[in-house]
């Protein structure tokens, strides 16, 4: 097969084991919410790996953990519940072939839903959690777990896979936690949260607020190592006569 013949996105993933599925997906984004949610999701209720996806246009980049390397975008499933995550951020010329690539893969399984897990950066400093929806029943079913996007608009690989959604008729809502742009473990929790009520997960998110007090900490930290290094008088070299 030569290169042009390559498909631009392949899934290699072993068929879901009942349809009706809810698909959660989370892609690196503003805060790592999504990445960081389904993460931390996948590991607290013991998620079965079954699949990965990879595509010639991804970074060449791999995450490891004590030396084992692990796909970029992986996917894993638990009775009716399939989490697509990734470690690699989805360029946004390529954000239509990944979202085709993944409802295709879906289409056979007649899945129940998708959601989408990102995050906004807000100028807040609350957590809340956003909602949008393919339709109106489905922002119904989020009650007051999220607040409502009045008006505005997403972009990234969420938009593409809740607009093909929208296209092809199959229920999408976009969960986003209000960030900054920094890994934000508080808005990954919160998110979490949403997930708890719409599913009765029941997952503790201790975890996570002890993940960001120690990334605040560390923040804390730095800052005020680079305010000590400002408020340093600056030595300049000494300067030594000239002969000649």
């Amino acid at each position: 097969m030569t290169t042009s013949q390559i498909p631009d996105v392949i899934v290699q993933a072993r068929p879901l084991t009942s349809e009706g599925s809810a698909i959660l997906i989370g892609f690196p984004g503003s805060g790592l919410v999504g990445s960081i949610a389904l993460s931390y999701m996948v590991d607290k209720l013991g998620f079965d790996s079954i699949g990965t996806m990879t595509s010639k246009y991804f970074p060449p980049m791999a995450m490891m953990s004590e030396g084992v390397i692990a796909v970029p975008v992986r996917i894993y499933e638990k009775d009716k519940l399939v989490a697509i995550l990734a470690d690699i951020p989805i360029h946004p010329q390529i954000c239509y072939e990944v979202s085709n690539a993944i409802l295709d893969w879906l289409t056979p399984f007649k899945i129940s839903e998708v959601i989408t897990l990102a995050g906004i950066i807000t100028n807040e400093p609350e957590k809340r959690v956003f909602g949008v929806a393919t339709d109106k029943t489905l922002l119904d079913r989020l009650g007051e777990s999220a607040i409502r996007l009045p008006i505005g608009s997403i972009s990234g690989i969420a938009s593409s896979l809740l607009t093909e959604c929208k296209i092809r008729g199959i229920p999408g809502i976009g969960l986003l936690g209000e960030t900054i742009n920094a890994p934000d473990p508080r808005a990954a929790a919160k998110t979490i949260e949403v997930l708890n009520a719409l599913y009765n997960l029941g997952i503790e998110t201790t975890g996570l607020i002890e993940q960001a007090e120690e990334i605040e900490a560390q923040m804390h930290r730095l800052a005020e190592d680079v305010q000590t290094a400002e408020e340093q008088p600056v030595r300049k070299e000494q300067q030594l006569p000239m002969y000649g």
